[in-house]
């Protein structure tokens, strides 16, 4: 089995040393979203439904979740819906999303923007702010303890929220640090992609209560959902099971009605 975590990492290096020589940082910091006051995702997740609503037109499991998706449709479709947030793909080559995806969709949105990607370095954090993002994802399964606490460090420095992705209680002892607003548990695999949320609710009573936690991948029931809060999670990261059906935002809609 080919680990496709490591290949995407592989090809984000790639991408990066391309990328610096592009667009360097001190152009970046002199985007108009630069100073732009940001949105908190952890409170909206406390106060609003708690679904944080992700577009995602393919994945390495699936080639085609939805490519000829409507972005702006979509994505202010889960707004109305009374989303807690709207996650957004950046990867190309491997998700089928772009950075202009999320500068487009800052311009039509108030509520807070993930920029969901493989950080794995400093420019990223500073590019993220530039276009227009409220809360990173790290993904501890890609970093050091050390990497971790210098990312999550420099976001919290421009005033965005950090959201950090485990998959076991080794990445979720690494992981924790002052700087860190959201643990999130992904169900899903990122070596073989399979998903289970029995992996969250197993990390449930590990993560202190000062976090707020998530639950990410592989829910498409009310009745998972349920299960999970009473684990304690406070939100749930749902993309495929909106974005496969021909209408994602009205799925994400009936979804979020069914909750109340």
């Amino acid at each position: 089995m080919i680990n496709i975590l490591k290949e995407i990492v592989d090809n984000k290096k790639k991408e990066l040393e391309f990328l610096k020589n592009k667009i360097p940082i001190q152009k970046l910091e002199k985007s108009i979203y630069f100073e732009r006051k940001t949105y908190s995702m952890q409170k909206s997740l406390l106060n609003k439904s708690g679904i944080i609503s992700e577009f995602k037109r393919k994945s390495p499991s699936n080639p085609n979740i939805n490519l000829n998706a409507n972005l702006l449709q979509v994505t202010n479709g889960y707004q109305k819906a009374n989303s807690s947030g709207v996650s957004i793909l950046t990867d190309k080559q491997f998700f089928g999303g772009e950075i202009n995806d999320l500068l487009e969709c800052r311009t039509n949105l108030s509520v807070p923007i993930l920029r969901k990607d493989f950080i794995i370095n400093e420019y990223q954090i500073i590019e993220s702010k530039s276009i227009g993002s409220d809360a990173v994802l790290l993904i501890a399964s890609c970093l050091t303890k050390k990497e971790i606490v210098s990312l999550s460090r420099l976001s919290k420095s421009l005033d965005l929220e950090v959201l950090i992705e485990v998959h076991s209680e080794y990445e979720l002892n690494k992981s924790l640090n002052q700087f860190v607003d959201i643990v999130g548990v992904n169900n899903r695999n990122l070596k073989l992609f399979k998903t289970d949320i029995n992996t969250s609710i197993n990390l449930s009573d590990l993560i202190p209560k000062e976090f707020c936690k998530i639950s990410e991948s592989g829910i498409s029931s009310i009745d998972q959902v349920k299960i999970l809060k009473n684990c304690g999670y406070n939100g749930f990261l749902i993309g495929e099971n909106f974005m496969k059906s021909n209408n994602p935002s009205k799925k994400c809609l009936k979804f979020i009605n069914s909750l109340k």
